[in-house]
């Protein structure tokens, strides 16, 4: 298992050197083909742990004794890396018909090398994260996956991508001396970088670490107040804009909070309130900032901002001590991931036929384009928490762990109660967006549509298909 794990880090970052020097028709098979590869190694590894359970670690390098990077298999990890490589594998799929002269919103004749070989470093460094078993490595690899998303975020290279770019890695980044800061606590603290090492900090220093390791978490996973630099990368394109909201980026920030939470053993209880609290004031920052939303992709960095914080809010209440609630947060991240890509890669498909990503342009999408109409919706039922959609089990594990702990915690009851207030509001407006695009006679806009490439209808089907069957996948790993 440890040779599946380091094929899902190393076989990307090969790649991501490989593309540099292929023709244009080359890099696309390329890095379909990498990519395919670190999927093949994750679902080995997937299959080999549901078969054995076996959980270990591996010390892979060391300086005077100190180990600065090993690999941790587990069912957090596994996970985790099984939808990284997945998720990474379509999105090179897609972006073999989407980054193409043919693409009405972005016709793209250029930086075809450049983009498959940053998708390839960025499925590689998230690989490496998930692997990680010192704060140092998840340091390393979160830096590297933050200098991949600031070069694709800016891929088309106008003054609007280079200024979001900008955003992004100036807020990430400021955020990120969290982890630094909390990292060289640990060292000084326990004279090792082990995550497992938290577990031997005093309460008092677990509280000084877990607060830098929060302000990390909140950066990378666009979480008040770092939140602005992720409706600016919108002007990304849409496949990477899909891999950071689905299974990059963004899910750095929530696996590090779930990895160290788990590792440390006993964590101070401020922690959990304060996690808790903060993830339910960006819930509902997120949620109000739908209304305004008429661009199809803003309207879903809203949404990801909102889910992500069930998963802070879900891990917050694993602290106060609710082991479903830590279940639910990891199944969270491996559900919602399915459910946010297919609904980019929609809304991708959408502009790569009509040229536009205005909700109000589009109706009858069902009808003209049936397998983007199918996506639409299994994407809006997925991410809203509807049955029998992946979003729901999960969704529905964090609410009843809240309501567990609210026995005795009037905080969390309260916040467990606008959580499910805000999940009503959410299906609500997506239902009602659902509603207006997708049934009815064509709109203009629609009517006149291309047709999308097989990639991208493939891709489309492939991941309606998981947001039907994920949640299994996730539980009995999880069970």
């Amino acid at each position: 298992m440890v040779w599946y794990a380091l094929g899902s880090i190393l076989l990307p970052l090969v790649g991501s050197l490989v593309v540099l020097f292929l023709s244009e028709q080359q890099v696309k098979k390329a890095g379909q083909l990498f990519s395919f590869l670190a999927f093949l190694c994750g679902l080995a590894l997937l299959v080999s742990f549901a078969l054995t359970g076996e959980s270990f670690s591996r010390e892979l390098v060391a300086i005077n004794g100190v180990t600065c990077y090993g690999i941790t298999v587990d069912a957090l990890s596994v996970l985790t890396n099984f939808l990284v490589v997945l998720i990474g594998w379509l999105i090179c799929t897609y972006s073999a018909g989407y980054m193409s002269p043919d693409n009405r919103e972005h016709p793209i004749c250029e930086g075809i090398n450049r983009f498959y070989s940053l998708m390839l470093l960025f499925i590689g460094s998230m690989a490496g994260v998930v692997f990680s078993t010192t704060l140092l490595g998840l340091l390393f690899f979160f830096e590297i996956t933050g200098i991949c998303s600031w070069s694709l975020i800016g891929f088309y290279g106008d003054e609007k991508s280079r200024k979001s770019a900008l955003w992004a890695i100036a807020l990430t980044h400021s955020a990120a001396l969290g982890l630094y800061v909390a990292t060289a606590y640990l060292y000084v603290k326990t004279g090792s970088f082990s995550v497992t090492a938290l577990g031997k900090l005093t309460e008092a220093e677990k509280t000084i670490a877990f607060i830098g390791i929060l302000i990390a978490c909140w950066g990378k996973s666009a979480q008040l107040p770092f939140h602005p630099w992720l409706p600016r990368a919108m002007v990304a394109p849409t496949p990477v804009s899909a891999y950071l909201h689905a299974a990059s980026m963004v899910k750095v920030g929530v696996y590090i909070y779930a990895r160290t939470v788990l590792a440390a053993g006993k964590v101070p209880a401020v922690i959990g309130q304060v996690g808790a609290i903060m993830a339910v004031i960006t819930m509902i920052y997120g949620f109000i900032m739908y209304f305004p939303q008429q661009d199809m992709k803003r309207l879903l960095a809203y949404s990801t901002i909102t889910q992500l914080s069930y998963i802070f809010l879900a891990i917050s209440i694993f602290i106060l001590g609710s082991q479903m609630a830590f279940k639910g947060g990891v199944a969270h991240i491996f559900n919602h991931a399915f459910g946010k890509s297919l609904f980019f890669l929609v809304a991708g498909a959408l502009s790569y036929t009509t040229g536009t990503r205005k909700l109000l342009m589009f109706r009858g999408i069902l009808k003209k384009m049936p397998v983007i109409g199918l996506g639409y919706i299994a994407a809006s039922m997925a991410i809203t928490g509807v049955p029998p959609f992946n979003g729901f089990f999960s969704k529905i594990m964090i609410i009843i762990s809240g309501f567990e702990i609210s026995r005795h915690n009037l905080l969390i009851l309260i916040l467990t109660i606008i959580t499910v207030i805000e999940s009503v509001g959410s299906f609500i407006w997506f239902l009602k967006w659902m509603g207006t695009n997708v049934f009815g006679t064509p709109s203009e806009t629609v009517a006149t549509a291309g047709k999308p490439p097989l990639a991208i209808k493939f891709v489309l089907a492939f991941l309606i298909i998981m947001t039907l069957i994920s949640q299994y996948i996730a539980l009995a790993l999880l069970s």
